[in-house]
C-alpha cells in the first residue's frame, strides 16, 4: 500500500536486522502488554499540517477542519504530483506521488471519506495511523511519513517500496533454497517480534502484506497494512 511529515519518536528495539546477523539475540523475558493512553482528540493522532518542504502552514476557518483528523484540509495536489496507481482495496487507493519541492518520491494511500461512514470505520483508520506511527523506524515496517485531509479523502504517506509483493517474488522464482528461505523468514519473524514487543498485532501478515524495498534480488521485505491491526490490551 514512503518533510514536515511528524514522525514519532524513536523507540530502541533490542533486535538484530536481516543484515546483521552476528549481534546477540533480543533478551528473553516476559513481555509487559503496552498501556494504551486514554483516548485523545483526533487532531493529536495526526501530524502537523504544515506542508513538507516548505516554510507555510494551512491556515483555515474551523469549518475547514476535517472531522477525521481534526486538523485542517490540506489540497495534496498543490504540493504533490499524483502518478500512476499503485495498488486498491475496499477502502481506497494506493498512488505513487512526487513531491514538487524535491522529487522525493512516496506511496499515497488515499480513503474515501464517503467509505468511512460508520464510527467504528473512522475509529479503525485513527488506530491505522497510531500504529503506525508507533512502529515507525522500526526494521522490516514500512516507514510512515504522515496523514493528511481533504474533504474527498484521507491520506496517508509512506515510504516508497518499488520491489513488488513478496507473494509476487515467490510465484516467479518458484522455489527457494533453505538459506534463501530462512533470510525471509527471519525477516517475516523480525516483524512479529517488533510488533509484539511495542504491543501490537499485525493481525493480516500474509505474502501480499510484504512488499520488497528495491527490485535487488536481495533487498529486505517491508510489513505493510495496518489496518485491521490492534493495540495488545492487558488481560
Amino acid at each position: 500500500m514512503g518533510h514536515c511529515f511528524s514522525r514519532s519518536r524513536s523507540h530502541d528495539v533490542p533486535i538484530s536486522s536481516s543484515s546483521d546477523e552476528n549481534q546477540p539475540a533480543p533478551p528473553r523475558g516476559r513481555y509487559v502488554p503496552f498501556r494504551r493512553p486514554a483516548p485523545a482528540p483526533a487532531a493529536s493522532t495526526a501530524p502537523t499540517s504544515k506542508i513538507p518542504g516548505t516554510s507555510q502552514t494551512t491556515v483555515t476557518s474551523s469549518s475547514n477542519i476535517g472531522p477525521i483528523l481534526g486538523k485542517p484540509y490540506v489540497e495534496i495536489t498543490r504540493f504533490y504530483d499524483i502518478d500512476k496507481e499503485l495498488g486498491r482495496g475496499q477502502f481506497g487507493k494506493t498512488y505513487l506521488c512526487i513531491e514538487k519541492s524535491t522529487g522525493r518520491k512516496y506511496a499515497c494511500k488515499s480513503i474515501s471519506r464517503r467509505k468511512l461512514v460508520k464510527a467504528k470505520d473512522i475509529e479503525d483508520v485513527r488506530r491505522e495511523i497510531l500504529i503506525l506511527q508507533h512502529l515507525t523506524g522500526q526494521p522490516n515496517i514500512v516507514e510512515f511519513k504522515g496523514a493528511y485531509e481533504d474533504e474527498q479523502n484521507l491520506h496517508l504517506f509512506m515510504e516508497l517500496c518499488t520491489g513488488g509483493e513478496l507473494f509476487d517474488r515467490i510465484i516467479a522464482k518458484g522455489s527457494y533454497s533453505e538459506s534463501e528461505a530462512a533470510a525471509i523468514m527471519r525477516q517475516i519473524v523480525n516483524v512479529v517480534h517488533v510488533c509484539h514487543f511495542m504491543g501490537v498485532m499485525h493481525r493480516d501478515l500474509k505474502p501480499e502484506n510484504f512488499l520488497l524495498a528495491s527490485k535487488d534480488p536481495n533487498a529486505p521485505i517491508k510489513a505493510i497494512d495496518f489496518g485491521l491491526s490492534v493495540f495488545i490490551e492487558e488481560g
